[in-house]
């Protein structure tokens, strides 16, 4: 007899780990305590639905139902959650050959004719066990047909018959099925719950994975213990037939990730503008086998650790080691909050071009310069408060320093924030600026500058009359209602006539809201309200124009105390005032 292959008999860890009480689920605690609460209160439900992550336990969790429902044992005839000991019914039902624990997979029987087939025994008893309970996995797949009919029995089920159903779309259930079901969303398990539970399996196996090398299978698995179980059975191999712990580095290299310290180096170089630095560890992580894809993704992981680390300081708790750790602080100390949350929507709207991109390099570079170019930039919260100043004319310009002889960013010069935090200061080189024109004309209206303005600029005069509303005017700053229809170069225009009338620099804002009436429709409006006033006088009701049609009224040079009436045709009476 020849020897059996060892490999034809192993079975993988994500099934030989498969919780078989209620106590081996991890982090579903809260569902536990409310089936627990309600069969001890004798309040079940004739269906639940359960949701949530692929991998997280939701067909485990319903056959575990399924056992707690039709639970029996010596000493125990009724529903019990207390699964530690097997009872009659529990070893057919984990092994999916009971008869009366029917499961039926929606995905391959979507028709309406396999789930009236499944219905029609619904009205029979159970033949041995306590309730007849019908599992339905990937629910949300069944047909509109199939959903119909399964609806009437759903509200009115026999005592007898229970359901359980599985998804992982639940927005594709519809509402009326839901509504008649008891609720369960089983929740991403934390990676910190995740490594502990990893460990222990390790030790049950009697192999050695690195702690950092659990961290990293636990993060990649994302809430997953399927996941996470089928990635350790992966790494396990690594460490090959002599029993060697697997490194973090093994896997790492597994998984395709980049080092963790390298990506914080990255977003170390990026944040603070030295575009060059940046690009060339890309582009070493890129070579290393580092997918742009997930480089992305970990520089979001970065940003949002650095995030929590500037806001909560020295209470914040990060999963890292203690010399990331400390990296991840002095970013979070040298970076203000505004500056990482326009990292962070920079980076969020990259993750998905980078995924897109027919060269995820290209466009992970691309999204990587943004980043620095971004990082020279002043402050979020520096810019708003320098515009405030610019706006209530006490902006004081500040000393400039030159840029550094080797570039790669602004300097390092640090400025003290409200939070108590350091950051940046501004630290550019700007070319030595004009002397700046003593102011020559005050003025203190909209209608001042137009009149102000000398017949060489007369088109911007006829431009401001006519599209400019005005919502506010103070010195050195107007603001006006949103443009429309006025030509593009109306505001820098604006900006330039005002200046030459001042020698001020003025800021000119636009917002939304009504603004007053621009200034052509004032004289409009003026003009008519003078016509309806003069079409009031009595020489105008006089019977004689009773047949004739008034077309305009004019204001001539007075030569005489008369009013000229515009008669039809052109022709022209005088008529003598009243």
């Amino acid at each position: 007899m020849s020897e059996s292959n060892p490999a034809q008999t192993y079975q993988v860890l994500a099934r030989k780990y498969r919780p078989t009480t209620f106590e081996d689920m991890i982090g579903q605690e809260a569902m536990i305590t409310t089936l627990t609460n309600a069969f001890k209160a004798g309040r079940v439900a004739h269906a639940f639905m359960l949701t949530g992550v692929r991998g997280i336990g939701k067909t485990t969790t319903a056959r575990l139902l399924a056992r707690a429902l039709n639970y029996e044992s010596d000493s125990v005839d009724g529903p019990s959650v207390d699964l530690s000991t097997s009872g009659k019914h529990c070893e057919a039902i984990m092994a999916s050959s009971h008869m009366d624990v029917l499961e039926m997979d929606a995905a391959s029987r979507t028709g309406v004719e396999n789930m009236r087939e499944m219905l029609d025994g619904v009205r029979y008893a159970p033949l041995s066990a306590r309730y007849k309970v019908y599992i339905i996995d990937e629910v949300h797949m069944l047909s509109t047909g199939a959903f119909n009919a399964l609806l009437k029995t759903l509200e009115e089920p026999p005592d007898h018959a229970k359901f359980i159903f599985a998804t992982t779309e639940i927005r594709k259930v519809p509402i009326t099925v839901l509504s008649r079901c008891q609720r369960f969303d089983l929740r991403r398990v934390d990676p910190a719950q995740l490594k502990t539970h990893l460990s222990g399996i390790c030790t049950k196996e009697n192999v050695k994975v690195s702690d950092d090398g659990l961290a990293l299978i636990s993060r990649a698995a994302e809430g997953s213990v399927r996941d996470a179980l089928s990635l350790l059975d992966q790494a396990i191999v690594q460490a090959g037939l002599d029993g060697d712990e697997v490194s973090a580095e093994q896997v790492r290299d597994m998984l395709g990730l980049a080092d963790r310290t390298r990506i914080l180096d990255l977003f170390s170089l990026a944040a603070k503008g030295d575009g060059a630095g940046a690009l060339k560890e890309m582009r070493g992580q890129y070579q290393d086998g580092a997918d742009p894809v997930i480089v992305m993704r970990d520089l979001l992981d970065i940003c949002h650790d650095v995030s929590r680390a500037q806001t909560l300081g020295d209470d914040v708790e990060i999963d890292a080691a203690a010399d990331q750790i400390a990296q991840i602080k002095e970013l979070a100390n040298a970076l203000t909050l505004g500056q990482l949350t326009r990292i962070w929507q920079m980076l969020l709207k990259s993750y998905g071009e980078v995924r897109l991109a027919p060269v995820p390099l290209a466009a992970a570079e691309m999204a990587i310069l943004a980043i620095a170019v971004a990082g020279e930039m002043p402050p979020p919260e520096l810019a708003a408060k320098i515009l405030s100043e610019i706006q209530s004319g006490n902006y004081t310009a500040p000393e400039m320093t030159p840029p550094s002889p080797n570039g790669g960013g602004s300097s390092a010069k640090m400025a003290s924030h409200g939070s108590g935090r350091a950051a940046p200061a501004i630290s550019m080189s700007v070319p030595e600026a004009a002397p700046t024109p003593e102011p020559t004309l005050q003025i203190e209206s909209l209608e001042e500058f137009v009149a102000a303005l000398p017949d060489s600029m007369i088109s911007l005069k006829y431009d401001v009359e006519k599209y400019v509303r005005l919502i506010r005017f103070r010195q050195g700053a107007i603001t006006i209602e949103n443009l429309k229809d006025a030509p593009p170069s109306l505001m820098g225009r604006m900006v330039e006539g005002l200046n030459k009338l001042t020698g001020q620099l003025w800021l000119i804002d636009q917002e939304d809201g009504s603004g007053e009436p621009s200034m052509a429709e004032k004289r409009r409006a003026e003009k008519e309200a003078q016509d309806a006033r003069d079409r009031e006088l009595p020489a105008f009701k006089h019977s004689l124009l009773s047949a004739a049609k008034l077309i305009e009224i004019r204001e001539i040079a007075p030569k005489s105390q008369s009013n000229v009436i515009t008669a039809p045709f052109g022709a022209t009476t005088e008529q003598d005032e009243t």
